[in-house]
């Protein structure tokens, strides 16, 4: 997730390149992580692929979203298409979520998912998913979706005590804190499936992940920096998983169990 920390790290991280128009016009579209230099290729993807694909419910809620002064932590409307087609192409019916905020990247995992289909939900702001509950409701999907407040480690903890949970989940999705990510595979790794995805998101953190030791970055971006640049080395020698680092939205790794 960002914040509004992480909105100003943007602007202090993002340089104008040599050959670009001395004057450039920074994106104001709510949930804008995207790591293209070109404001106006994101700005392309958007209207021309994006947005005359948005379901309605979605573009609602991202709108509602706007409103809210943390919207900068809501996935972006990039992101949320690639996720819903990704649980398509891989069937997903029983996907867990962590780190909900507004529920953008929920509902699209809902929609995309079978009528039948489970989604564990969990964040430790009920107030911020109250937000979007109202719009998902009248998609018709809340009823896939069990969400939990409050840290996602305690459940994911009796989770791995039960050998029935093992293996039961097809995709998981972590927007969540940073400094846990490391915790959360630990465990997700027995929780989902041989074949399954594991997707962590802002993994290149506003592309602080190259930053000098001496930029200019905010004290939220530099210290949760560490986490993600140690969740990158980690996962990158896992022998356990496949990876795919995606420069989509802020940084997605997908990760696929092998065994």
């Amino acid at each position: 997730m960002a914040s509004t920390d992480v909105a100003a790290a943007e602007v202090k991280a993002q340089t104008t390149q040599a050959e670009e128009p001395a004057k450039v016009v920074r994106h104001q579209e709510v949930g804008h992580k995207s790591l293209l230099q070109s404001d106006a290729l994101y700005q392309y993807i958007l209207e021309t692929s994006v947005y005359p694909r948005e379901p309605e419910p979605m573009k609602e809620l991202r709108e509602v979203t706007a409103k809210h002064p943390w919207n900068l932590m809501t996935t972006s409307a990039d992101e949320g298409q690639f996720l819903g087609l990704l649980l398509k192409l891989i069937n997903a019916k029983n996907t867990m979520e962590i780190g909900v905020y507004t529920g953008y990247s929920l509902l699209s995992t809902a929609l995309a998912l079978p009528d039948d289909g489970k989604i564990l939900a969990m964040d430790i702001n009920r107030e911020n998913y109250d937000i979007g509950l109202p719009i998902i409701e009248k998609a018709g999907v809340a009823h896939k979706i069990d969400f939990r407040e409050g840290p996602a480690l305690p459940v994911l903890d009796e989770m791995v005590k039960n050998e029935d949970m093992h293996g039961s989940f097809d995709f998981v999705f972590v927007d969540a804190d940073k400094d846990n990510y490391l915790n959360y595979h630990k465990r997700l790794i027995d929780l989902v499936k041989v074949g399954g995805l594991i997707a962590y998101d802002n993994t290149l953190w506003n592309g602080s992940v190259v930053a000098p030791p001496d930029a200019p970055l905010r004290k939220y971006v530099r210290y949760y920096r560490d986490f993600v640049m140690e969740l990158n080395k980690a996962l990158a020698v896992d022998p356990r998983i496949e990876i795919s680092q995606i420069p989509v939205g802020d940084g997605v790794t997908l990760c696929r169990r092998v065994y």
